[in-house]
């Protein structure tokens, strides 16, 4: 099955990489604020009427030739789908781009032949830990020290810098073969804050809080940032500072959100969630954070992807399934777990001790199973 992925590498460019880094970051910016405004002004117009504005403003901005000329074309991409997204109801409207911490610019892989001979201009060499990307040449990478060398077809490559520290994604045209052999093993999932997340096969998986656990220091930089004067020397320095921290809480999130469902996917072919409504759920104040630091939509991304791509099933049951009011045992519903802070419940019908995870999950995985066998007749 061949599937898009991403490779992320950490890249250590020299200084004139830096600079060219940074002046095709700030051209990206205006040749898509500028395409912004004409689309904006038009909406009519196509990608490939954004990119016929290219050449003139290069005509009368002459820096921007220094920089990565696809790079300036994929600007019309981004404004186009951002624009298009708006127009259908499924984002807000594009925002124009300014100078900050995070910045990043995208340039497509280009390829042609010559005396039997392939070229690309986006090429990775795992041997010699280096990348080659358009302008800039080879620049030195980190990261996958597992692979010996890197055949898949590129597609195109995202530079970004995030507090000082520069990254390249690359993404891939991958034939994906299921490195896991078939379980035959079905397992509902519920999502907490307590417990990240818990199986109907009694596991569980603890919440990191990252959030919590660099509160402080958080608080801290805000105020001395706060303080300091605008743009100033010691304002961005500050700001760095506290993009790293927030880098830190984004990392340590990833890293255990992704082994929690690589986990799961490796034990499971047939894996039911909860369809979260954590927009809504985060109108409670007093949970809000702590719902935005669990990710549930990101682990029920993760599970969808992992998922299609090693040829299993993920299901979602309705966001208003009452999982946790229904004992599984007897199908008894209460309303004495409309109290959070009840962890266990005894049934008033069979007398069965339900904990409260464990019981949402069973409920959630027998829900899923009907999806699954509906979805058997009808296909």
């Amino acid at each position: 099955m061949i599937v898009t992925k991403a490779y992320k590498f950490r890249m250590y460019p020299n200084e004139k990489q830096r600079i060219l880094i940074n002046k095709t970051f700030g051209c990206s910016n205006l040749v898509y604020n500028k395409l912004l405004d004409k689309k904006k002004a038009n909406p009519k117009l196509s990608k490939y009427d954004l990119v016929s504005f290219i050449p003139g403003f290069k005509q009368e901005l002459e820096f921007l030739k220094e920089v990565d000329s696809v790079a300036l074309v994929h600007t019309a991409h981004d404004v186009t789908v951002g624009y298009d997204k708006y127009l259908s109801g499924k984002g807000g409207m594009p925002h124009f781009k300014k100078k900050g911490v995070k910045v990043s610019y995208t340039t497509n892989c280009i390829r042609s032949s010559y005396k039997s001979k392939s070229y690309a201009n986006i090429m990775v060499d795992m041997k010699n830990r280096t990348i080659v990307l358009p302008k800039l040449g080879s620049v030195k990478i980190r990261g996958y020290r597992n692979f010996k060398n890197f055949p898949f077809k590129i597609v195109n490559a995202t530079v970004s810098k995030v507090a000082n520290k520069y990254y390249v994604s690359v993404v891939v045209e991958e034939d994906i073969k299921s490195k896991y052999a078939k379980t035959y093993h079905i397992v509902g999932i519920d999502l907490g804050i307590k417990s990240l997340v818990t199986t109907s096969s009694f596991e569980s998986y603890g919440n990191v809080s990252s959030l919590k656990k660099h509160e402080k220091r958080i608080a801290i930089l805000q105020q001395k940032l706060a303080k300091k004067e605008k743009n100033s020397k010691n304002y961005n320095k500050t700001k760095i500072r506290l993009a790293r921290v927030h880098s830190k809480i984004k990392n340590s999130r990833k890293h255990n959100i992704i082994n929690i469902v690589n986990e799961i996917v490796k034990e499971y072919d047939c894996i039911i969630s909860e369809k979260l409504n954590t927009k809504g759920m985060s109108q409670n104040h007093k949970l809000a954070k702590s719902i935005i630091d669990a990710s549930f939509n990101k682990i029920c991304q993760l599970l969808k992807w992992k998922t299609k791509i090693l040829g299993k099933y993920y299901y979602q049951v309705d966001t208003y399934y009452p999982s946790s009011k229904t004992c599984s045992h007897c199908d008894y519903k209460t309303n004495i777990t409309n109290n959070l802070n009840i962890r266990n419940w005894e049934c008033p019908k069979c007398g069965n001790l339900n904990d409260r995870d464990i019981n949402a999950s069973i409920n959630i995985m027998f829900e899923g199973l009907k999806i699954h066998y509906l979805n058997k007749v009808n296909n």
